[in-house]
């Protein structure tokens, strides 16, 4: 029997649709993640998977024999209790059952025939079998350790952080194992020991789980199953991440491959429709609605297919497989951040986190509030709303368009050696900064040369290498290639490639996005920032993809008036003396054009004849062939369209 059946499921949130006839089913000993995009409904599902809200339509069904536990976002603790207490609270059936086991293991060796007492005995043995609670105490004192709680154990509860607080409800939680477990985002506030604590926990117990997650590792090592929630159901996938992708790219391939064919048939059927008057007979009025529902139906499948398209590609992208990606340290942490400018929204509730060595582009249109996401980060600008949480002791560097970390009257020497001296430390090396400005395309001559002599190009490259110069755990670069010629490009390009720290840059160079960019922030002008770990190329060619389908289905949805306008303008149609002229003469010509190219490409198959000829000569003149034949054919279907388009036309 299932713990949980949900059937046909609805919920509504005001005027928002969450589900809509959602089905689910948890058998014991999977473990399930829920996956889909913010606010699509995975909190919800778990909410009503638990009991804790109700559908407005559909069915839940639970086994009463089960034990559930849930792990929210904002949990509650009673008042006056410590960090231990806390957690023991969450134990107190369990530590009840400890010591009523020991108050019948004495009973029972005054009394050995007791059979009420061996009877309950047995029970209590098998409930702290089932929970794996003989070691309270001493996997308590491990949580602690592990959740980094420890320091913590005697300070009030109620005076930790939100993310200490839900370390402390989690650790209840995993030790009181309840037969199903449902975890809303477990990786938040926990660093990779303790998300690799966690994991070992869960395998390890057995645990029948129903869980929210974005840390793709963390759902891989963890998942017999992810479902996804898609236009208010349920797509399930077996396995864990890895293997997901794989499914969701064989349901792209057939989604793809059932449009495709829908497209060839509605475009047998629009010319069918277009002859006028076959179409109005009665008998054919069901031909005709069926016509109109693949126009509707074409409508909506390149909606989907776009929308599956961006997610897998964006996806694969993400994905490495490579659980060291999660041991890298958070140095921003931004949550809900909102900046508007003018009355202008330009970030609407953006949450991210960047890690030690990203490499991260934000891209976007002018205007769009690339710039400004920089000083957000930098702390130049305040947030409407939402927080930026920065590293401990992190330091970040700063190349800004204005350039304004120099000094216009000081040397080259006294900007990189303001202490005096010759040399400079450039990324673990010592180095004389001559040498090093050279890398920099920069003669000796210029050493001696004030800041506010140089160029634009020229300012930047010092600026650049300059930066360098610093230890920072963070570059944060608006418009780094700007003034800059290929050369200085190239050499920028290797420094970041090779840096250690984390970079984070705004640029419209798409060559060198592609090149140093892993990760891209996208923003759209309207508060919208799409994270993508595509190359910026590959996101383009998909947004112009997008853009093709959009275009498409308009076309759908217009064909019935262009046809009507078209059919009007074909009553006007006749063929000039010069059409009908090459419409007789066509046909031969094209026969004649395609034996010439077939003997000339016989010929260039054969050493025999291309070396007599000449390969060149050869060569030119297939080319000039195939020009000849492709513009005659062009000349020839254009004419037979019009023809086809008068004779359309004198049905009316």
């Amino acid at each position: 029997m299932a713990y949980i059946d949900l059937y046909d499921i609805h919920k509504n949130y005001d005027v928002k649709q969450i589900f809509s006839g959602m089905e689910f089913h948890l058998e014991p000993g999977e473990r399930v993640a829920v996956v889909g995009p913010n606010g699509c409904g995975k909190s919800t599902l778990l909410k009503i998977a638990a009991g804790l809200e109700d559908p407005d339509e559909g069915k839940r069904v639970i086994d009463r024999s089960v034990e559930f536990g849930m792990l929210s976002q904002q949990p509650r603790f009673e008042a006056g209790l410590s960090t231990r207490q806390a957690i023991e609270e969450q134990l107190t059936e369990l530590k009840e059952a400890q010591k009523r086991y020991q108050a019948l293991s004495e009973a029972i060796a005054d009394r050995p025939e007791d059979k009420a007492l061996l009877q309950e005995h047995a029970e209590v043995a098998a409930y702290l079998d089932h929970h794996n609670a003989w070691n309270l105490d001493a996997k308590i004192e491990r949580v602690l350790q592990e959740f980094q709680l420890k320091a913590y154990e005697d300070r009030l509860v109620a005076t930790l952080s939100g993310g200490e607080q839900r370390r402390v409800a989690l650790a209840g939680l995993i030790l009181r194992r309840p037969d199903v477990l449902m975890l809303d985002e477990p990786t938040n506030h926990l660093d990779v020991y303790m998300v690799e604590f966690l994991e070992e926990v869960l395998l390890k117990e057995k645990f029948t789980l129903l869980f929210i997650s974005h840390d793709r590792y963390f759902i891989d090592r963890i998942a017999t199953r992810i479902v996804e929630v898609e236009k208010h159901k349920l797509v399930s996938y077996k396995g864990g991440y890895q293997s997901y992708l794989e499914q969701k790219e064989r349901r792209l391939a057939a989604l793809q491959k059932e449009h495709e064919n829908l497209l060839r048939l509605l475009k047998k059927e629009e010319e069918w429709l277009s002859r006028g008057v076959q179409a109005r007979q009665t008998r054919n009025q069901g031909r005709k609605a069926r016509v109109f529902e693949l126009r509707e139906k074409a409508k909506e499948n390149p909606s989907l297919i776009r929308k599956l398209r961006v997610e897998l590609e964006r996806e694969k992208r993400s994905w490495k497989g490579e659980k060291a990606m999660a041991k890298k340290k958070v140095l921003f942490e931004v949550e809900d951040l909102s900046y508007s400018i003018a009355g202008r929204e330009l970030i609407r509730n953006f949450s991210t986190r960047i890690l030690q060595r990203d490499k991260l582009a934000i891209v976007g249109p002018n205007g769009s509030g690339k710039s400004t996401l920089l000083k957000l980060l930098l702390g130049r600008l305040q947030p409407d709303r939402g927080t930026i949480k920065r590293g401990v002791d992190i330091s970040v560097g700063y190349f800004d368009q204005h350039r304004e970390m120099l000094k216009d009257d000081a040397t080259l020497i006294e900007t990189f050696c303001p202490d005096g001296g010759d040399r400079v430390q450039v990324m673990g090396r010592n180095m004389h900064v001559f040498g090093y400005l050279k890398s920099f395309l920069f003669p000796k001559e210029y050493l001696d040369k004030r800041v506010g002599q140089l160029s634009g190009g020229e300012k930047n490259r010092v600026a650049l290498a300059l930066l360098f110069t610093k230890h920072y755990d963070c570059l944060i670069l608006d418009e780094p290639t700007n003034d800059l010629d290929i050369q200085t490009i190239n050499i920028l390009e290797e420094k970041l490639i090779a840096y250690q720290g984390s970079v984070l840059f705004v640029s419209h160079d798409r060559y060198f996005v592609d090149k140093i960019a892993q990760k891209l922030f996208i923003l759209r002008g309207d508060g919208t920032v799409e994270e993508s770990h595509q190359s910026y190329t590959e996101y383009l060619e998909i947004e112009k993809e997008i853009g093709q389908l959009e275009k498409m289905e308009k076309e759908i949805e217009e064909a019935p008036k262009v046809e009507a306008i078209r059919k009007e303008h074909k009553r006007t149609l006749k063929l000039s003396y010069k059409e009908q002229r090459d419409l007789d003469l066509l046909p031969d010509k094209i026969e004649a054009l395609e034996k010439k190219l077939d003997a000339l490409n016989a010929c260039l198959a054969d050493p025999e004849c291309y070396n007599q000829k000449g390969l060149s000569t050869i060569s030119e003149e297939l080319a000039a062939t195939e020009l000849e034949y492709e513009e005659a054919s062009d000349r020839y279907l254009e004419l037979l369209e019009k023809v086809e388009a008068m004779e359309a036309g004198s049905y009316q």
